[in-house]
């Protein structure tokens, strides 16, 4: 009991610090800090434990990761993260932390934190930003790629496809749209 009162009590100081740094970044808004601290903890005990894991495997690391790997994790980074922040399929995922909004854009949604402050809203800032799951999503990746390169290729090159045939999608509702028309050009001025 006593060493717990001593920790509480050396921990003081440091907490009240905290406090005040919260409230003057803040200005009154309800940023949620410390569960933004709690994810970058969360994010670096899984690189730890991914990094053990490999260690563990007696898996050597690639020397380098060809291009060709590189530009089908990024394309597969790119996609996934989309996937999980904005797909209406991924919506049970968020809705603990997110209340819906409405349609944004093609096949995905717009949503807001449903809380202000705390962890929750650090977990849903963090599920609605492609940007921020994007570091999430290519460390699963490179860990798997460290582990297991065939498996992690082939999920990567699903993601990729389905990346590729958004593309074909957009430019294909262009062409019916006629967005690849050329613009009318307008009549000459002061000519009768």
């Amino acid at each position: 009991m006593a060493i717990g009162k001593d920790l509480q009590r050396a921990a003081a100081p440091f907490r009240r610090w905290a406090r005040v740094q919260g409230r003057e970044y803040s200005q009154g808004e309800a940023r949620p800090l410390a569960g933004d601290l709690g994810a970058m903890g969360v994010y670096l005990g899984l690189v730890t434990a991914g990094a053990a894991a490999v260690r563990a495997s007696g898996r050597e690391l690639p020397d380098r990761i060809p291009p060709g790997d590189a530009a089908l994790l990024a394309v597969a980074t790119f996609r996934l993260a989309r996937r999980i922040a904005k797909d209406p399929v991924t919506a049970p995922l968020r809705a603990p932390f997110t209340s819906f909004q409405g349609p944004s854009g093609h096949a995905e949604i717009a949503e807001e934190v449903r809380e202000h402050g705390g962890a929750k809203h650090a977990v849903g800032e963090l599920l609605t930003c492609p940007f921020c799951l994007a570091q999430w999503v290519a460390t699963g990746l490179v860990f798997g790629y460290a582990t297991a390169p065939k498996a992690t290729r082939l999920a990567a090159l699903t993601m990729t496809l389905v990346a590729s045939s958004d593309v074909l999608q957009f430019a294909y509702d262009a062409i019916q749209n006629g967005g690849l028309e050329p613009a009318p050009k307008d009549e000459p001025q002061g000519v009768a």
